[in-house]
């Protein structure tokens, strides 16, 4: 008497073939309160919970793969085949929700489990729980391939439609799409996300698909938006090329809780910012001013940024072609490392401003960890376990508000804003802060990362 099961796809992959196009649906159509981060490949990365607004992490003390099975099918997955510890995908920020985790295996969600009180633990983020569920083959690597690369992680972007081949146009390619690409390859991380590709060779192909966007959750091109697949050829002949990569990376995440409570008002006077003017660090306005008299309102707070990822930030450039800087006497190693915005109720940009790198280092390192950065010795980077801090009191550590009426607004922080060095997960580089300014003091409230955004505003 043989034992016989016919499995249907879950509620994840519900409607999902090799021949459809359709979007995933259970992730996209309601909010998650669990989500795996930091993972290259679909159904792996870092637990995280969302309770009491804010995302937090998992113990990994007493997890196996009993525990990680129950995630992995509350997220539509199949059971786990690993329960990997030690933050394998980087460590998260926020609290340690969860800790001494014990499931029976027959639980809905991974907060049925047996667990200690919500943030009552001892444990660190270095031994951050993870998983890697077993994922259903739904073909999709079939329905893309790479050309004309000098090695099978990068080329041009080439996907199937019926029997035919065709590429992506880049003029909405960013390293959301890449990274879907590289995933649904099963080559791991975006390292580059390529606009223009004429230095790859290839065959002149049947089609274009045009306007892509992706939210980088999608297991294949095929389930992201696209406006049309049209014969004609690209917009300026940009088509889209990837460089995927196995390697670990880093991991920038912004502390919201410095620029909160660092952030005041300073009207400086024009004579004492020679060096910000000539490093384009003022509004438009300051270079039609009558130098050196008058002054300008800055909106100045402490930027810190962590690196919980696993590999070292480095500056996207060789330090041979680092831009020295005399009036401040140091290398700028980034054109741009933080762009600053302020935005009105509606969205509209009132002020903006950029920090460069003036010099990347290992301010301060978590336990288990040793500075490795020191620009005034030559290299910059920030160390995995490490951060580098911007006190407030610096050049350029500001949005310059002057001319800026009173009123609510929002400041944007984002970390790395051109994506030009590849991290694991670039969803958690930006800060939104409410901002209250009467005309002459300003208060921040609200300070969070910006993927939190969306449960935030439902819940």
């Amino acid at each position: 008497m043989t034992a016989v099961v016919k499995c249907d796809l879950g509620p994840r992959y519900s409607g999902v073939s090799p021949t459809t196009h359709r979007k995933l649906s259970a992730i996209t159509t309601q909010p998650q309160f669990v989500r795996l981060k930091g993972g290259a490949n679909t159904g792996e990365g870092r637990v995280e919970i969302y309770y009491n607004r804010q995302w937090g992490t998992v113990c990994g003390q007493s997890w196996d793969v009993k525990q990680a099975s129950v995630v992995c099918r509350e997220l539509g997955y199949g059971s786990a085949r690993s329960a990997p510890k030690g933050a394998q995908f980087g460590q998260g920020h926020g609290p340690v929700w969860l800790d001494h985790v014990v499931c029976t295996g027959n639980e809905l969600s991974i907060v049925d489990c047996a667990h200690s009180n919500f943030s009552a633990t001892s444990c660190t983020h270095d031994n951050d729980a993870s998983v890697q569920c077993n994922v259903p083959d739904l073909k999709v690597k079939e329905k893309i391939r790479l050309s004309g690369g000098r090695n099978p992680r990068e080329g041009r972007v080439e996907i199937q439609r019926g029997r035919k081949w065709g590429m992506v146009c880049s003029n909405s390619w960013t390293y959301k799409e890449a990274g879907v690409a590289c995933r649904q390859l099963g080559m791991g991380y975006a390292l580059h996300a390529l606009k223009e590709v004429w230095y790859f060779e290839g065959d002149k192909l049947d089609f274009v698909m045009a306007d892509l966007e992706c939210d980088g959750t999608e297991e294949a091109l095929h389930f992201c938006r696209y406006k049309s697949w049209t014969n004609k050829e690209c917009r300026s002949h940009q088509v889209a090329g990837i460089i995927c990569t196995q390697a670990r990376l880093p991991d920038l995440v912004p502390d919201a809780s410095q620029v909160r409570t660092s952030i005041y008002l300073e009207d400086r006077p024009l004579y004492l910012l020679y060096c910000a003017a000539e490093e384009n660090c003022l509004a438009s306005s300051a270079y039609q001013m009558e130098w050196p008299y008058g002054s300008r309102r800055l909106l100045r707070f402490t930027q810190a940024v962590a690196n919980f990822g696993k590999a070292d930030f480095r500056p996207n450039i060789d330090s041979s072609q680092w831009i020295w800087h005399q009036c401040h006497a140091h290398y700028h190693s980034m054109e741009i490392f933080t762009q600053y915005d302020l935005l009105s109720e509606n969205g509209t940009k009132v002020a903006e401003g950029h920090k460069a790198s003036f010099c990347l280092e290992d301010s301060h390192c978590y336990d288990g960890y040793e500075p490795k950065y020191d620009c005034n010795v030559g290299e910059q980077g920030i160390s995995m376990g490490c951060d580098d801090t911007y006190k407030h009191s610096l050049d350029c550590q500001w949005i310059d508000i002057t001319g800026v009426p009173s009123g609510t607004y929002t400041l944007e922080v984002i970390i790395n804003p051109l994506r030009s060095v590849a991290e694991m997960d670039f969803e958690n580089n930006r800060i939104s802060c409410k901002i209250n300014y009467n005309g002459y003091q300003v208060v921040a409230n609200e300070c969070h990362l910006g993927e939190d955004e969306l449960l935030n505003s439902i819940y």
